[in-house]
């Protein structure tokens, strides 16, 4: 058995979540894992667990938030599969 890393649940089908940066983390819960590392929007501060849009390194949830607060560089950011500034 494994403990999750945010609930402290003991649980025999915890798993684990390697990173790109190589860091190893366990959670009991989709839940638990999206509360730990699931990114945090600029704008409106809610979980990113969809596409989400990224500017200049900056993680927003929709197109709508980063045209909001990414200046000029937000503002060429579409909700659209495939979208990205030039």
């Amino acid at each position: 058995m494994a403990t999750c890393e945010v609930c402290g649940n003991d649980y025999w089908m915890a798993f684990e979540v390697r990173t790109v940066s190589g860091d190893v983390h366990t959670f009991d819960s989709f839940e638990c894992a999206a509360h730990r590392l699931a990114p945090i929007c600029e704008h409106c501060q809610v979980k990113v667990l969809g596409h989400g849009v990224e500017v200049s390194g900056r993680f927003f949830c929709c197109g709508h938030c980063a045209r909001a607060q990414a200046g000029s560089q937000g503002a060429e950011i579409r909700d659209a599969v495939g979208a990205r500034p030039a």
